[in-house]
């Protein structure tokens, strides 16, 4: 990525996608050009967690929302220290950002960040193309970055795909440290962090939870240093394929029978722990308006998503593993992709999208209790 920070509002800029197809509009942001995998998110609101989610990293997202930016930036819903897309897609910036909490406006701290971006395109035509072709390669060129579209074309297909792509230590915390439980704590968990978000640990502590948050490169030891009730892994970015540390220790985890509980990069490594495949979507699930069926309560919540890889593993049956039978929790009731796992003879679970959920729906933070309630019995 290249970046100027001058001129953001005027440059001319042209978003460039793997297989030709171009749009022209103006800079939003930093001005330069970045490459990414263009990907769609369908949330009205929570622009600001969301360009803050680890998950996205080396990705250019889409707001299909048209207005973006209304109500600015402020420093208390970040999910982590920086923004991590790559880039960034909207229609109709706002002009003035107006919330009481407001500190500053969008368009300045996606320049303060150096994230380019591009404002002015049709975002439903090219969200209606994605989901048409699939997600793709592109690239952002504005200022002195905007060439010809060929020579543009060119740069994207140099760009690395997220197939294959080992993206979560790239994320993680290089440091282990300590969110403390909210008032008397009564279980110690041991989270690696393989993208977290700031919301995930806080959810726990609330529950009267410490979380230990790891290394994604933590070994097995490292995580019973803590001595922990529980082990939880989160969310992150990537392809699940190359995740074989996490998974590694994950199954020690297993074989140990510990409360395990993991969200959305989480349950594809219980998946391949377990045994089963994964296999990339072709757009996708992004946004807070995803509607799951909890198969053990009969329950829908709507539900916040960030995942383009899932699990394969059978709707239909209970599955014979090395660590007992498991089953298909949860599932999309849009397409049927599995969106979560659970052990039948130990206490174990995961959840493809994010019960965290900043900026909501709160459908189901009842999964935290889950957790807890999977600590209580195997403490009893």
């Amino acid at each position: 990525m290249t970046i100027s920070t001058r001129g953001a509002a005027k440059a001319p800029a042209v978003l460039v996608l793997e297989d030709g197809r171009a749009f022209r509009g103006r800079a939003y942001g930093a001005v330069g050009e970045t490459f990414g995998e263009a990907v769609f998110s369908t949330g009205m609101t929570g622009y600001q967690e969301t360009l803050t989610d680890p998950s996205y990293h080396r990705q250019v997202v889409v707001m299909t929302a048209p207005h973006v930016g209304n109500t600015g930036v402020n420093d208390e819903d970040p999910e982590s220290q920086r923004i991590w897309v790559s880039g960034y897609v909207v229609r109709d910036p706002a002009r003035v950002p107006s919330n009481w909490r407001s500190q500053r406006s969008l368009d300045e701290e996606l320049e303060r960040q150096g994230v380019v971006g591009i404002s002015g395109i049709d975002t439903r035509a090219l969200t209606r193309h994605l989901r048409e072709r699939g997600a793709m390669r592109v690239g952002i060129f504005s200022g002195d970055a905007v060439a010809d579209e060929a020579t543009l074309l060119a740069r994207v297909l140099e760009a690395p795909e997220m197939v294959g792509a080992d993206l979560s230590a790239e994320v993680a915390t290089k440091e282990t440290y300590v969110v403390p439980a909210i008032g008397t704590k009564k279980f110690t968990v041991a989270a690696i962090d393989l993208g977290i978000k700031g919301m995930t640990p806080h959810r726990m502590a609330e529950r009267g939870i410490e979380v230990h948050v790891l290394p994604a490169t933590a070994t097995l030891d490292e995580v019973y240093a803590v001595r922990p009730d529980g082990v939880f892994f989160s969310n992150g970015p990537g392809d699940p394929a190359t995740a074989d540390h996490p998974v590694s220790v994950m199954q020690g985890v297993l074989e140990r029978k510990t409360p395990l509980f993991g969200i959305c990069f989480g349950n594809q490594i219980l998946g391949r722990a377990l045994g089963f495949g994964t296999y990339k979507l072709k757009y996708g699930h992004r946004g807070i308006n995803q509607p799951v069926q909890d198969r053990t309560t009969g329950k829908v919540e709507v539900t916040a998503h960030n995942h383009g890889f899932a699990v394969d593993a059978p709707l239909d049956k209970v599955s014979e593993t090395k660590f007992g039978r498991a089953e298909v929790s949860h599932v999309c009731l849009n397409d049927q992709v599995v969106e979560g796992l659970q052990l039948l003879d130990q206490p174990a679970f995961s959840v493809q999208y994010h019960p965290e959920a900043a900026a909501g729906p709160h459908d189901a933070a009842y999964l935290f209790d889950r957790f807890v309630s999977l600590m209580e019995g195997q403490r009893a």
